[in-house]
């Protein structure tokens, strides 16, 4: 019989707390471990029993989901792996995992040709190359960017079923610019991934002014629970960003529209990927080749990124200041070469 979704986080956490050898863990301290572990990401506040406890570390000693643990009782009241390599988290799947796994992915692909799930194609493919290299050893088909060790990716977790169960957060969080770190108290509304960094969304407590924090800096985060969640009314999550390139804004900005000339060879990538969802072809110039091209976005950091990216094939034509800034911008990058 499967575990259910409980049994599975006491079991990570049981698993953490013996891999961590610079702590002697008793069986209390691994009810409270867990106590904490669920309190954190399922939002219970009910305490975990002592008999749980000893049944799932039954569990993984024995043969039943096939994880064999190694757990050792040493000076009548600790409790370590006798393997200190050994991890729950490295056991291969079984055959049940592998069809479980197989029919999810089958019953997403299904859903794929609904305007609705049209985002989860990559998700899919992502998932039906990793069980096709775990399970028949192959090698990868499929490669998506990412970042290894990235900080602040095990926050994910924890923040989402915060942002589901509406928890206000008190979050120390420190920029790089800062010195020390400054505590914010969050209601949290969204999680957004750019560029493979991972930013948080929330209004805070003292004026509802929004703020996106990247996980990466995030020092801390726990509930406040003696603060009721707010929902903010000016903040959309379903359309806040269909007018932005990246993450910066705030609530109040209105997009303006961007005019620019891209060179013939420009062209080719930008009409095959747009540089916006708002993107729209004004011209073509029979003689060269070349396009103008308009978009309606928010001004910010990451737009201008993505325009400097393109080097000399592209050129914005207005506004005149978003064209002003680009050129001084720019000239600043070409004076570092002379």
């Amino acid at each position: 019989m499967p575990a259910n979704k409980n049994a599975l986080i006491r079991y990570k956490t049981i698993d953490s707390c013996l891999r961590n050898t610079g702590r002697r863990w008793t069986l209390n301290d691994l009810v409270n471990a867990c106590s904490d572990a669920l309190g954190e990401l399922e939002n219970k506040s009910d305490n975990v029993s002592i008999r749980t406890v000893q049944g799932d570390i039954q569990t993984m000693r024995s043969d039943k989901l096939g994880y064999n643990a190694p757990i050792e009782v040493y000076e009548r009241k600790y409790y370590r792996y006798a393997d200190s390599n050994y991890s729950i988290m490295s056991m291969p799947l079984s055959q049940n995992d592998f069809e479980v796994m197989q029919e999810a992915v089958d019953m997403l692909r299904q859903l794929e040709g609904f305007d609705q799930f049209s985002g989860m194609v990559d998700v899919v493919s992502r998932l039906q190359d990793k069980l096709s290299i775990t399970r028949n050893n192959n090698k990868p088909v499929i490669h998506f960017d990412s970042v290894p060790n990235l900080k602040g990716l095990k926050l994910l977790e924890p923040i989402y079923n915060h942002i589901v169960h509406k928890q206000t957060l008190r979050i120390m969080y420190q920029s790089f610019k800062a010195r020390q770190s400054t505590e914010y108290i969050l209601y949290p509304h969204i999680l957004k991934e750019f560029r493979n960094r991972w930013f948080l969304f929330g209004s805070r407590h003292e004026d509802m002014r929004l703020y996106n924090l990247p996980l990466d800096r995030i020092i801390s985060i726990e509930p406040a629970e003696e603060i009721p969640y707010c929902e903010n009314p000016d903040f959309d999550s379903e359309h806040f960003f269909d007018d932005l390139i990246g993450v910066s804004k705030n609530i109040n900005d209105k997009p303006l529209t961007i005019t620019f000339w891209a060179s013939s060879e420009q062209s080719k990538y930008i009409l095959t990927k747009p540089i916006h969802q708002s993107q729209k072809l004004l011209k073509v110039n029979p003689k060269d080749g070349s396009r103008i091209f308009q978009i309606e976005v928010v001004i910010n950091f990451e737009m201008y990124s993505v325009f400097m990216s393109y080097g000399p094939g592209i050129k914005i034509l207005s506004p005149r200041h978003v064209a002003n800034f680009m050129k001084k911008t720019m000239k600043e990058a070409a004076d570092l070469y002379d």
